[in-house]
């Protein structure tokens, strides 16, 4: 009994007495649990408090995300105006919303800004995607819709894609509802026209589409799944809340996604039949899938889909089919990750890659070959290093320039280098390959060095550009990586300025070329910044203390000649210092 008042204390009150002694005595790792639900003495739920907004803060502007998407997406301008276009616009609208205190658009009949992607498999609509999310920093999940079914008793649940997007969000349901959800192959859904077998359940999984890709309640809880449940249980045990999780996919972004092999044809029996007559326009060779760009509503219900379902996808955009000319530009990115995770391969032997110009010519015509557009180059790229990966670690070398002579015939080129991979020619071979390569990125930061120095607020001189291109060439990494490490290390050096002046009360500024000497001698290694500044002290400490003494001086400018020769550049200090106390006696 409670001593003060006489009264029984509650059960739930005794669970929290107990867990309370228990966390003294034994830590975090001892717990209690109980069938009642503990409540935090602010009265919200245990855990992650409740946000009072949807945390977008999304004020990216469409050419922004535009000119972010061109740094790794070849070709397919159109499409990514519109994606960026419209995804920017959902966002920044929740935003608006938000700020204003209204979470999401109250008005009656708002339409969202629903996506269908249009185009031939391997042209980087997947890809496309990920990075949107990514930059944008929201949930994003993928799905297939030949795996749905309209209940989810013979495949999956149409709402099984909500519920990995709180997956994905790391259980956080407020975010979760502000994500991407991207269901590929939805072409595959399209009814035929007949009224039994697979086109009932096709047309059935687009009715089951119907409401989250406009608006409803998910339940995380499902009959079928036990996890699921033992979820919702520890959910209630720690909120006390007996309603179930849902999430409202009102502001969740669907964006749909297919080839359309056959729209073509319906798309091109339309716009003939209204070009009839003696101003028609004749086309007997031009491809199908050119005339996607004009599709309509009517040809899509035409290919199979209910109305109500196209009615919730308003934006359409199309992908053009790769050219082996495409192809070329995505293997000479810098970005691109083909290159990148074959780089990685031989990197994890010690084997530093480099591709010639020739190489990447014939690779990219090879793969334009197969017909499967982007995918086609994972393949042409295997087909060419493989052995070389099989056999290179053996040999013990660290470096091999994929060249014209390997890509065109591997088996001979292997045989040839296998003889004597020491060989001089082999060396002055990769260092040209490597120069070339150096020249290339220098090349592509001062293309996009406007869209570059904006997103990582970080200035692209000359010889920051050298010093960027150098670290790339270094080890097998993009360009957004090697961004992100010179802004770090950019930001170390200036600290060290401020560590200088806190220890010695003299205060230094390097230049910028002198930074960029520091970040790409000392940045990146742990302890390599500490161990240059022991190192800075020892150099200047007495001299600039001296000088500050004699003149009053306590700010310098090094440089590259200062760091270089530290004597030199304290003696000239203390020389013009003194020239100067001369000439002011002199007066």
């Amino acid at each position: 009994m409670n001593e003060k008042d006489g009264k029984i204390p509650r059960p739930e009150e005794v669970e929290k007495d107990i867990s309370e002694f228990l966390s003294k005595k034994y830590g975090s790792s001892v717990q209690i649990i109980g069938p009642f639900p503990q409540v935090e003495e602010t009265g919200g739920p245990m855990g992650k408090g409740a946000r009072k907004g949807p945390g977008i803060q999304s004020d990216m502007k469409p050419e922004e995300l535009t000119a972010y998407l061109d740094q790794y997406i070849i070709k397919q301008d159109s499409a990514k105006a519109v994606l960026a276009t419209k995804i920017c616009t959902h966002y920044n609208r929740i935003s608006r919303a938000a700020s204003q205190g209204d979470f999401g658009d109250s008005m009656v009949g708002a339409v969202k800004n629903n996506v269908l992607l249009m185009g031939p498999t391997g042209v980087g609509k997947t890809y496309m995607l990920k990075l949107i999310a990514k930059r944008l920093g929201v949930p994003f999940v993928k799905g297939d819709a030949t795996k749905f079914s309209e209940t989810g008793y013979v495949g999956g649940d149409v709402e099984d894609l909500v519920r990995d997007l709180v997956r994905e969000a790391d259980d956080d349901i407020e975010k979760a509802q502000y994500g991407i959800i991207y269901i590929d192959e939805i072409d595959k859904i399209a009814s035929s026209g007949h009224a039994w077998g697979a086109e009932v359940s096709r047309t059935g999984v687009q009715r089951a589409l119907l409401k989250p890709m406009e608006e409803t309640d998910v339940p995380l809880k499902v009959p079928h799944d036990p996890i699921s449940m033992m979820q919702e249980m520890e959910r209630f045990r720690r909120s006390g809340e007996r309603s179930p999780a849902r999430v409202n996919t009102k502001n969740i972004l669907f964006i749909m996604s297919g080839a359309f092999n056959n729209l073509g044809e319906i798309i091109k029996k339309r716009v003939s039949a209204q070009g009839i007559g003696f101003g028609a326009c004749v086309k007997t060779e031009k491809d199908c899938m050119d005339y996607l760009s004009q599709v309509k509503a009517e040809d899509l219900i035409a290919y199979g889909f209910e109305s109500e379902f196209i009615g919730r996808l308003p934006i359409v955009a199309v992908l053009e089919k790769l050219t082996e000319a495409d192809l070329f530009d995505i293997l000479n990115n810098p970005n691109n990750p083909f290159v990148l995770n074959k780089k990685l391969d031989f990197a994890a032997y010690g084997i530093d890659l480099v591709f010639t110009r020739e190489a990447i010519e014939i690779i990219a015509k090879n793969a334009c070959q197969e017909r499967t557009g982007a995918r086609g180059l994972v393949s042409a790229l295997e087909r060419v290093l493989l052995p070389f990966e099989k056999r290179l670690p053996s040999l013990g070398t660290s470096r091999f320039v994929v060249s014209q002579t390997v890509a065109l015939d591997p088996e001979k080129a292997l045989e040839e280098f296998g003889r004597s991979p020491a060989h001089p020619r082999y060396n002055e071979e990769f260092r040209l390959a490597k120069a070339r390569e150096h020249e290339a990125i220098v090349g592509y930061l001062t293309d996009n060095q406007a869209a570059l120095a904006g997103r990582f607020n970080l200035k692209l001189t000359g010889s920051r550009k050298e010093v960027i291109a150098a670290l790339y060439c270094k080890q097998p990494t993009d360009i957004r990586s090697v961004l992100n490490r010179v802004r770090r290390d950019y930001g170390q050096v200036r600290k060290l300025e401020l560590t200088f002046f806190k220890d010695q009360g003299i205060s230094i500024v390097f230049d910028d070329d002198a930074v960029d000497l520091i970040i790409l001698e000392h940045g990146g290694a742990p302890g390599s910044m500490e161990q240059f500044y022991t190192q800075l002290t020892g150099d200047f400490e007495y001299g600039l203390k001296l000088i500050k003494e004699k003149t009053g001086k306590s700010r310098f400018f090094l440089t590259l000649e200062a760091l270089a020769n530290p004597e030199s550049f304290v003696a000239k200090e203390i020389c013009d210092s003194s020239n100067k106390e001369s000439d002011s006696v002199n007066t």
